[in-house]
């Protein structure tokens, strides 16, 4: 028994042990060749091919001589098959660098350090219009741009399991893995290889889908190759800037036809006492503009006041409602009724019953 326990002690161990080492990045995207592009945040990569015999890298400022200065920043390179370009080390020196040999002397171009950039657009596809952070007609196709300068770096391979991913939260708060085109065919939004920095998704998304509810979606999108969110969770960088997107069918700009109320008050002369009697006319005018007619317009009339219109609220939206309980109204009437016919009852009845 004891020794059947300190085996199952042991293997807790050892998963414990494993748990703790940190995730190293995995896939296709980790090797880089000499003179191949590096993004800040990366880790895990694999830069051997990239430094050759030497194991530091300095960078020089643009403009500065190679042969009678010293590198601006220097960092060693002790593991290059494990290699993490760092935001402190390399987040203020975008650009080449390059080897250096055993005497710190330039030995040729290593990699190019870049600063990542993310950004998400919609388009909508059946009119050909940018319409980020705006409204589409529902049933309109959608389609998403992505604007970036992460393209180079799903050149190095191929992978199924990184890449950027595409997040679209419905208004109810719930996020899609993936969305339906007009032939209803699913479309995922992981893992994303992108191959040009203003990539736009071949296939487009139905918004009239009924599976789509009416409403504000908002939408951004992320980069997690080689651990780069993680290391480097900047809005704009390795994650876009949250977008929205209105689907309905009523254009929000397109107001209600909402008529106001302009008192106008008029005096009547001739008269003794008092020396004007104000009259009140109510008339109403649409909210929007409306097209006018030429011809003599009808005399106002002083004689009588004209009655309120009734102002009919058209909400943008539209909320559900609970319905009022059918014959509620009629139940009343008929209590009501009863009330009255009770009431004369026991008048004529206390009447006649008086001396």
């Amino acid at each position: 028994m004891r020794t059947e326990l300190k085996i199952r002690l042991g293997i807790v161990l050892i998963a414990l042990c494993f748990l703790a080492v940190p995730v190293l990045a995995s896939g296709g995207y980790t090797t880089i060749k000499q003179g191949g592009t590096v993004y800040i945040g990366e880790q895990g990569l694999d830069v051997t091919a990239a430094m050759g015999p030497d194991s530091s890298v300095g960078w020089w400022a643009s403009g500065a001589a190679f042969a009678t200065t010293s590198p601006g920043s220097q960092v060693q390179v002790t593991t290059p098959s494990n290699f993490y370009i760092s935001s402190s080390a390399f987040g203020q020196y975008t650009g080449n660098w390059y080897r250096l040999d055993a005497s710190g002397k330039q030995d040729g171009i290593a990699f190019v350090v870049a600063d990542p950039q993310l950004a998400i657009r919609v388009i909508d596809t059946t009119i050909n219009l940018d319409v980020t952070n705006k409204w589409i007609p529902r049933g309109d196709q959608a389609a998403f741009q992505l604007d970036t300068n992460l393209n180079p770096l799903f050149a190095r391979g191929v992978s199924t399991t990184e890449g950027i991913t595409i997040y679209v939260q419905s208004p109810a708060g719930g996020t899609y893995s993936a969305l339906l085109d007009s032939a209803g065919t699913a479309h995922s939004l992981l893992n994303l290889a992108i191959t040009s920095p203003s990539y736009q998704t071949p296939w487009s998304w139905d918004t009239g889908n009924s599976q789509y509810v009416t409403g504000t979606y908002t939408i951004w999108a992320k980069c997690e190759v080689n651990n780069m969110y993680n290391n480097y969770g900047v809005a704009g960088k390795t994650v876009s800037q949250q977008t929205s997107l209105l689907d309905q069918e009523q254009n929000p700009l397109i107001s209600v036809n909402v008529p106001t109320t302009i008192i106008i008050t008029k005096g009547i002369t001739g008269q003794a006492t008092p020396s004007s009697v104000p009259i009140t006319q109510i008339t109403s005018v649409p909210a929007t503009q409306i097209p006018t007619t030429t011809g003599t317009p009808a005399p106002i009339n002083t004689t009588m006041t004209l009655p309120t219109p009734t102002v009919t609220n058209q909400p943008v939206t539209v909320e559900t409602t609970t319905p009022k309980v059918a014959g509620f109204g009629a139940i009343i009437a008929v209590i009501s009724i009863s009330c009255l016919i009770g009431f004369s009852a026991l008048n004529r009845e206390h009447k006649s019953s008086s001396p």
